[in-house]
């Protein structure tokens, strides 16, 4: 999605294949330990599971826009949106703005902890090694080339001219750096997971920024499911052969689609959230085109892994509930913003002039309008490894 965003980085990184998952519950703002006790023990039963049956892979490799980036953008200087450089991005965990676009983790880094493994260094970043993963994932992203956006008329607004394509370039290129003769890529790669995506959400958000209709923008949709499967394929050519691709967030629920989109007819609004049902709808038609275009591919490649990763499903329990899920403020009203009803201003972003962060990110759902909080990436996060919502499970699997 696009990019609007207490322990210290190295007290979390886990080392080894061994150790427990109590530090990653400790460092959690004592507000959220409580509801998110069973994320821990989720997380925690992960890690028995690896240890006992050796299910965890020894790297991951990360593509996709906000919902991802660890720090690409950041590093890359071309900041169209240089809040993220600032605070109150990473106040909750790191204490630092680190380019990703929440308070604190991302659903990448809670993978990469259950796994037992690093937080996925960005690619840009120089002077790393990759060879336990690298996160590719560019914040404003499209699944779709740059040239579409503007022949649509919609080339102002892009904030970045790295595509899905371009990250796919950076893979091949560090390839050789990984793995040199075809056995050797092939042992390495079958203990790799790769997460492909999210991705497609900017496609569609500047289009309906810029007040495109939801006719035009549904005609997209076909386009961006098979730029994805398209990347999906040529990763699976590569060498790849488990691979999560994740669906859209109900976007209806967006603090941002609910401020551009506000209107005084109820009847508009999913009586159950306070969501907007037409943009929730258009979610949910690119996940089922998505689920079908996998399917196709999973028979056009029995050796692969192909799962989908359902966060949609995973993201809406919170919708509905946000109180049951120890978030007090709900899931539609953002953390961090410039006020409005939803504490949305496009005039005073997260990060801009105008704007201020709430004091406890983790009794909201919503961040900054247009992505989450830790907290809700770690409910997501714990849906998706338990296998509630994931199809096949990400752990359904033994490498011996």
């Amino acid at each position: 999605m696009f990019s609007i965003l207490m322990l210290t980085y190295k007290t979390i990184t886990i080392k080894t294949k061994t150790r427990t998952h109590s530090s990653i519950f400790q460092s959690l703002p004592m507000k959220l330990q409580r509801p998110t006790l069973i994320i821990f023990l989720c997380f925690s039963c992960f890690q028995m599971t690896m240890s006992k049956n050796q299910y965890y892979y020894t790297s991951i490799f990360s593509f996709g826009d906000s919902l991802a980036d660890t720090g690409n953008m950041l590093l890359s200087g071309a900041l169209p949106f240089p809040s993220i450089s600032n605070l109150p991005y990473g106040m909750t965990f790191f204490h630092h703005p680190t380019g990703r676009c929440s308070d604190g983790r991302l659903i990448v880094d809670f993978i990469a902890a259950a796994m037992g493994l690093p937080f996925l260094p960005p690619y840009l970043e120089n002077g790393r090694s990759f060879k336990q993963g690298a996160n590719f994932a560019f914040s404003g992203a499209t699944a779709l080339e740059p040239e579409f956006f503007r022949n649509k008329g919609l080339g102002p607004i892009l904030w970045t001219n790295i595509s899905l394509s371009a990250q796919l370039k950076w893979f091949e290129e560090l390839k050789p750096s990984l793995c040199g003769s075809i056995k050797e890529c092939s042992e390495y790669f079958s203990k790799s997971l790769f997460l492909v995506g999210e991705i497609g959400g900017n496609d569609y958000n500047y289009a309906f920024f810029l007040g495109k209709s939801m006719t035009e923008v549904k005609s997209y949709v076909p386009k961006v499911v098979k730029a994805i499967i398209i990347s999906a394929e040529r990763l699976i050519n590569q060498g790849a052969v488990h691979l999560v691709v994740p669906g859209n967030l109900p976007i209806g629920c967006s603090a941002a689609y609910l401020t551009l989109y506000y209107t005084p007819n109820k009847a508009a609004y999913d009586n159950r959230n306070g969501c907007l049902k037409a943009f929730n709808s258009f979610a949910k038609y690119h996940n089922s085109l998505l689920q079908q275009s996998l399917e196709t591919l999973r028979h056009k490649y029995p050796q692969a892994r192909i799962m989908y990763a359902d966060y949609y499903g995973a993201a809406i329990p919170f919708v509905h509930s946000p109180k049951h899920f120890g978030f007090s403020k709900g899931a539609l009203l953002t953390c961090c913003g410039g006020g409005g009803l939803y504490n949305f201003n496009i005039s005073a972003r997260c990060g801009h002039p105008g704007s201020s962060a709430c004091d406890d990110p983790s009794s909201y759902v919503n961040w900054d309008g247009i992505h989450l909080t830790e907290a809700a990436y770690a409910h997501i996060s714990a849906a998706l490894l338990n296998g509630t919502h994931s199809e096949p499970s990400i752990l359904g699997f033994n490498f011996n």
